[in-house]
């Protein structure tokens, strides 16, 4: 007799708990599309998207167009994609579970697309390790115009395993002309440094380049976690002549924090840097134009 009872409180207690877990499932309409589906859609959607951001103002048009292919490509409609994203804003530990999968495998592509840039540029695929090294990639000198197609130097680093928290990066570049001439103000070059961290927070700093000589941007953080990716350019305005701009002496220097105190020498706080101070009268609408993460 105790036996049973034993054996029918278990299976009542087997009806409970099989009851509350049927309770708690959420149900998904048809119209909603699978993990599998969102998962492939996402990650395609996320690379049209990045690709988008590279083309031009002037042809923004198109980054309509690239997101239109991935809803043919996967037999879809704009409304569907719209539909499903809404039913998953609803249920955030599906979508959080969807997008650790995408995410993993943009990096599984980006880490992919890095090692085939090394190989072609004959780069190594790990930054140099030390404390304080230079990790420019590029070349160490340029020639701008200030003419279309010759106007603008940029670089993009993504970060490996050398790179360590509350890292500094300095970004220096030596500026002259290639003639003496009078400096048109309106027409000075940009410097631009920008790094992207572990907690998806982004620091930016820029400097108009109003006369010749050295320049350095610094930037620093203690509490966004490791690095993810460095980005940069110098950007020199058109000109009504082909007045040659000469970059040189260029590096990018990573500095790795010695203890739970430490700052820069230059600067204490990179968010804070004189080159933002000097230009906050002039708009900031060239960086967003020039700098987009992927």
């Amino acid at each position: 007799m105790r036996k049973a009872r034993r054996w029918r409180r278990v299976c009542l207690c087997g009806a409970v708990l099989a009851l509350a877990l049927s309770a708690c499932k959420v149900e998904r309409p048809d119209t909603v599309l699978t993990d599998r589906q969102m998962e492939d859609i996402l990650y395609d959607y996320h690379i049209a998207r990045a690709m988008g951001e590279e083309i031009p103002h002037n042809d923004s048009y198109k980054r309509v167009l690239y997101v239109d292919a991935v809803f043919r490509k996967h037999g879809i409609t704009e409304a569907q994609f719209d539909t499903s994203m809404v039913w998953f804003a609803r249920n955030p530990t599906a979508i959080a579970k969807i997008y650790e999968r995408v995410n993993e495998r943009l990096k599984a592509q980006r880490d992919r697309y890095n090692s085939l840039i090394a190989i072609r540029d004959n780069r190594p695929k790990m930054s140099p390790a030390g404390d304080s090294v230079n990790v420019w990639l590029e070349l160490p000198h340029y020639q701008l115009t200030g003419t279309p197609f010759n106007n603008k130097l940029t670089f993009a680093l993504t970060s490996d395993t050398n790179y360590h928290n509350r890292d500094t990066l300095r970004w220096r570049a030596r500026f002259h002309y290639l003639a003496d001439a009078d400096m048109d103000t309106a027409f000075v070059p940009v410097m631009a440094l920008q790094v992207k961290y572990e907690a998806d927070t982004t620091l930016s700093v820029l400097q108009y380049i109003k006369q010749p000589g050295m320049r350095e941007l610094s930037l620093s953080a203690d509490t966004f976690g490791a690095i993810k990716e460095v980005r940069g350019f110098i950007y020199y305005p058109e000109q009504m002549s082909s007045r040659t701009l000469i970059i040189d002496h260029l590096s990018l220097m990573r500095y790795h924090a010695t203890d739970s105190l430490y700052f820069p020498a230059a600067e204490k706080d990179s968010a804070q840097a004189a080159p933002v101070k000097e230009n906050v009268k002039r708009p900031v609408k060239l960086l967003k134009q020039n700098m987009q993460p992927l």
